[in-house]
């Protein structure tokens, strides 16, 4: 029969000696070439904080926490002597963009006359909020039917640090926890009657309570319809 001839370089590539080369450096741990690595998944979500908002009803600030920093503080206004902010612990139930304003008989749409400002966040208790405002110059005071207000931009700024859920705490005295947030510090005072004056010393305000003015009582401050501009945003 005729020879046939394989070509040196098929006979090369069919050398088992260079085939076994090929398989230790495939499954070699140290060929770079081969290397594995270990797959990065980017759509892991990365933990959330814990966000917390913080009101200090007498120094008329607010602070928002994250794991229990300091992330942001905002100047505020809260409830007038008449219609006080009330105290306690609430969440953000829902938050609402470019909110309309109802009171009987009245609506007013979105736009630079709206009470509510551009952004509302309702705390689950009817008639309560914390919201923007069309009357920026009213921040800083005890001006509000006991929402707290902010300046527009302010509001929007805290409206998208946070969620629906998150823990909101008003405060009606300061507290040592409020000192430590704030800075200042807790200057009890017995004055007439037993009662305390509690003077908010910090950088922001030194505000003391009238003598022998009773705190108000926040748990009992109601409104009805007629008595309380509500809002759609805070009705619940």
């Amino acid at each position: 029969m005729p020879r046939f001839d394989t070509p040196a370089n098929y006979r090369q590539t069919r050398s088992p000696r260079f085939g076994a080369a090929r398989l230790f450096a495939a499954f070699s741990p140290s060929a770079p070439a081969y290397a594995q690595s270990t797959p990065k998944d980017s759509n892991v979500p990365k933990p959330q904080p814990t966000r917390r908002i913080v009101v200090s009803i007498p120094d008329r600030i607010l602070a928002l926490l994250e794991d229990g920093r300091v992330v942001k503080i905002y100047d505020v206004a809260v409830g007038a002597q008449v219609s006080p902010s009330p105290s306690g612990e609430f969440q953000i139930a829902h938050r609402l963009s470019n909110p309309t304003y109802f009171k009987p008989g009245v609506t007013i749409a979105p736009g630079p006359g709206n009470p509510l400002g551009t952004r509302c966040m309702g705390l689950g208790i009817r008639g309560f909020g914390i919201h923007g405002t069309n009357r920026p110059s009213s921040i800083g005071n005890d001006a509000s039917h006991g929402c707290i207000r902010l300046k527009n931009s302010d509001v929007e700024d805290l409206f998208a640090r946070v969620r629906v859920g998150d823990r909101v705490s008003l405060l009606a005295e300061r507290t040592e926890e409020v000192a430590q947030l704030f800075g200042g510090e807790l200057s009890p005072t017995k004055v007439a009657n037993d009662q305390t004056q509690w003077r908010a010393l910090s950088p922001r305000t030194a505000r003391a309570t009238p003598a022998g003015a009773s705190k108000p009582d926040f748990a009992q401050v109601r409104f009805n319809k007629g008595e309380h501009p509500w809002k759609r945003c805070l009705d619940s």
